[in-house]
């Protein structure tokens, strides 16, 4: 397999990015054991060795991915200056406001983000689609279509950003540097997947089936002809 087409585990990832660093940071961060800041920094590398080392294996690094990466290094240095705890709720509210921004203005560009994380050739047949909407006369009905798409994904991303600001005023309230913050930020991560990342992910798979919907009703295509669900299997020899 392509390495730029190889999937990402999402086990692995889980491990990695959240089971690993919320127990380090829940167990092991106390003046007992790690310390807050040797356990913070241990916690807070695995998911950089995850990004460095799944950039390795795929060669490829979205531009969200990218921003998540800038956001925990970020992490790591606001709490090392010791600045206070709402610089962290700003933090976590900034990353997923920049992504439904760029959305939104790169929708003026020959590259949409739209395309590139709901309408792409790992998802969709997307020559396919865009022969039948060339025969069909239809390609100004789905550009609108790919529009109200970008702002519903833009969206999703507004709604991250509000409850990761919530999330962390009402969770962070000790000062950066203790023990207890570094106990109150594994709390906000084990929580960002029931409550930020569900609502977040709806809204996505909500902008995917109206996407989907829209693109049948264009070209007359059934859905698993839009749908890339697998590959073609090779000859064997």
């Amino acid at each position: 397999m392509d390495q730029k087409n190889a999937q990402e585990n999402p086990f692995v990832s889980i491990v990695f990015n959240i089971a690993l660093p919320v127990l380090i940071l829940n167990k092991f961060s106390t003046a007992e054991r790690l310390g807050p800041v040797k356990g913070l920094i241990l916690a807070l590398s695995f998911p950089i060795i995850y990004s460095i080392w799944d950039f390795a294996k795929r060669r490829h690094i979205s531009f969200i991915s990218g921003l998540g990466f800038i956001s925990i290094l970020l992490t790591g240095v606001f709490t090392l200056v010791h600045l206070p705890v709402e610089w962290i709720a700003i933090k976590e509210a900034a990353i997923p406001s920049l992504i439904g921004i760029a959305i939104i203005v790169s929708m003026r560009t020959e590259s949409p983000l739209v395309k590139k994380l709901l309408y792409n050739d790992k998802i969709i047949n997307v020559d396919l689609v865009e022969s039948r909407l060339e025969s069909t006369h239809h390609k100004e009905s789905f550009e609108r279509l790919l529009g109200q798409s970008s702002y519903l994904l833009a969206g999703s991303f507004l709604v991250s950003a509000i409850l990761n600001f919530v999330l962390a005023r009402v969770i962070l309230k000790s000062p950066t540097g203790t023990p207890e913050f570094n106990e109150q930020l594994s709390h906000m991560q084990a929580l960002s997947w029931p409550v930020i990342v569900i609502p977040s992910m709806a809204i996505m798979m909500f902008a995917l089936f109206r996407l989907m919907k829209g693109i049948k009703e264009l070209t007359g295509l059934e859905t698993e002809e839009v749908l890339k669900t697998h590959e073609k299997p090779t000859a064997r020899k």
